[in-house]
């Protein structure tokens, strides 16, 4: 009996986890307004894989590394992409139906919080 009930769980919590995954997958506009009345926005293609990898683009530059994860009620990504000169650490949660996050350039002494809508 509990091995079912072991089986039953992991197969209820790999359920909840793959109903995220379409959700937070597809494209996003990326706000990245930095001054009020300015807008600048930028694609993001995320696109989740049943082994936890994240493949697809950010800022118009290829997603390296990318991983996401379902855990504590919430679906999350962190990825990195470059500019050429340096990386870029992105990480990102589905918050309803948009998606808030942030983006570190050590290089560029920065950390950068955004939105993204579909």
């Amino acid at each position: 009996m509990r091995v079912f009930s072991s089986v039953v769980a992991a197969f209820l919590f790999a359920t909840a986890a793959a109903a995220d995954v379409p959700q937070l997958s597809g494209t996003w506009t990326v706000d990245l307004s930095s001054e009020p009345g300015k807008p600048y926005t930028k694609p993001m293609v995320l696109e989740l894989k049943a082994d936890g990898s994240v493949q697809g683009s950010f800022y118009e530059s290829t997603i390296e590394g990318g991983r996401w994860k379902t855990d504590r009620g919430r679906t999350c990504v962190s990825f990195r992409t470059t500019d050429g000169v340096g990386p870029y650490h992105s990480a990102a949660c589905l918050v309803r139906d948009k998606v808030e996050g942030q983006t570190w350039a050590e290089h560029r002494n920065f950390l950068f919080n955004w939105i993204a809508t579909r």
